[in-house]
């Protein structure tokens, strides 16, 4: 090192001074990159206030890097405000890649938004589940059957995403299935992985509905694989039977007037829709013809007639 040329030291502590300010400004894009890239610096926090601060940094440096081509005359100025505008552009490009990444169909997100962000479920759970189903929506036209009763294999687990469901046996009507309701989840709980069946109730659509369906091998592997998922999909199912029989239970009448809980013991059968020899028997039995009859319950002894309240039977 030469004698002449400044240590650290004095260049640190002893910083040289300037001999006098320059009298004009710098050229108009030397200003108008500060402007931008102090606007950039405004950003916030997030993939979107990353795409802020990045797209109005790189503009920014590119305008400096104009500046030290044409005014300045800097190759260093240059080519430092080119690496600085080529990192900006390799941020944006990695940042829409996750965005596009993260993003799911709309029918998808309100079902997350709807069933799964209540429970704190992980998007990237989350996006496991719709993997399985291939992240496809299937649709139903009015009066079009998603299973027939008794020739339709259960091979999958379906829930439905908007429309509603008439589910019906031997011809007569059980309930409905509700958007956000599985179409057949005691089907699915009533078979194991090895076992086959077929429906034992008829499922037709009395709008035009849309649902995602699991098959299921696929999902039984998926479960095999995640606990977690398991876990969500088992309180998910158990919710939704429940569900079905409560609205079961409201449609279950005694033919004197009296309404039964399904949970009773002596609730032992039921028929059929009702006779119609007398309008009389059909003014007790509900709403409609097609609601449930209990035949002879109260000829059972130990039944729930014999006793004043369901609180003494359950004693």
């Amino acid at each position: 090192m030469s004698a002449s040329s400044p240590s650290w030291d004095q260049a640190l502590l002893r910083p040289p001074v300037c001999d006098a300010w320059k009298d004009i400004m710098e050229e108009a894009a030397y200003q108008l990159a500060s402007c931008i890239v102090l606007l950039g610096y405004m950003g916030g926090s997030g993939i979107f206030g990353s795409l802020y601060i990045f797209g109005l940094l790189a503009p920014g440096y590119f305008c400096y890097a104009l500046w030290g081509w044409l005014s300045a005359c800097g190759l260093d100025i240059f080519i430092w405000n080119m690496l600085l505008v080529l990192a900006c552009l390799l941020q944006l490009a990695h940042l829409a890649y996750r965005l596009r990444r993260n993003t799911i169909p709309e029918e998808f997100d309100l079902l997350y938004k709807t069933m799964y962000l209540p429970l704190q479920v992980p998007l990237e759970v989350y996006k496991e589940i719709v993997k399985c189903c291939e992240e496809q929506v299937q649709s139903l036209v009015r009066d079009q059957n998603y299973a027939v009763e008794g020739k339709t294999p259960i091979d999958r687990l379906s829930l439905l995403l908007s429309g509603r469901i008439r589910v019906c046996q031997d011809g007569q009507f059980l309930h409905y299935v509700f958007p956000y309701q599985f179409l057949d989840s005691p089907e699915w709980e009533s078979l194991r992985p090895s076992e086959e069946g077929t429906f034992q109730v008829t499922l037709t659509a009395e709008t035009d509905c849309s649902y995602i369906t699991w098959p299921r091998k696929k999902l039984y592997l998926l479960l095999r694989k995640d606990r977690y998922i398991a876990r969500l999909f088992s309180s998910h199912l158990g919710y939704d039977i429940s569900e079905k029989l409560y609205s079961l239970n409201e449609k279950l009448f005694a033919k004197f007037g009296l309404r039964f809980d399904i949970r009773l013991p002596s609730l032992y059968h039921v028929l059929g829709p009702a006779s119609s020899e007398g309008e009389s028997d059909s003014d007790l039995l509900g709403e409609d013809s097609t609601s449930l009859v209990l035949e002879d319950f109260a000829e059972l002894p130990g039944s729930f007639m014999d006793y004043v309240s369901e609180g003494e039977y359950m004693k």
